[in-house]
């Protein structure tokens, strides 16, 4: 199996908490970043997936805290979506400083909308394959 997609990540020190650590809601923040860049990868402008009618919801997240971050800490923020049947789709994250330490893990379940009807399409994995240019990023 190949390394998950990955982005780069420096932590800046506004978004350290009275303490030093990086504010719990800022994972999230990076775990967005590593999505929206993955989809950059596969070839998916916010802009065109928007354009075809469907958008990605989170339906889910949760974040496992491993070990804290400070200002100036280097991370890795892997993003692997996994495929079952159905509407739904897992994205598996991992927060990693350059050491290999395990800072967090984020579990995410979500869908494609449409924008119109206001509903989960039926088939997001289709819909991904079809947008993009490397849906191997996707896994797919």
């Amino acid at each position: 199996m190949s390394e998950p997609f990955s982005v780069p990540v420096t932590v800046r020190g506004y978004e350290t908490d009275v303490q030093g650590h990086l504010n719990q809601s800022v994972y999230l923040n990076y775990a967005e970043h590593a999505r929206w860049s993955l989809l950059q990868a596969a070839g998916i402008s916010q802009s065109a997936l928007v354009g075809t009618g469907v958008g990605p919801v989170a339906l889910e997240t949760t974040i496992r805290y491993r070990r804290e971050l400070l200002a100036g800490d280097e991370v890795e923020v892997t993003c692997a979506f996994e495929w079952g049947g159905g509407k739904t789709f897992r994205i598996e994250q991992t927060v990693r400083k350059t050491d290999g330490t395990v800072a967090a893990e984020i579990t995410g379940v979500g869908g494609l909308m449409d924008l119109k009807a206001r509903k989960l399409v039926a088939d997001p994995q289709e819909c991904f394959r079809k947008l993009a240019a490397d849906p191997g990023v996707f896994g797919l």
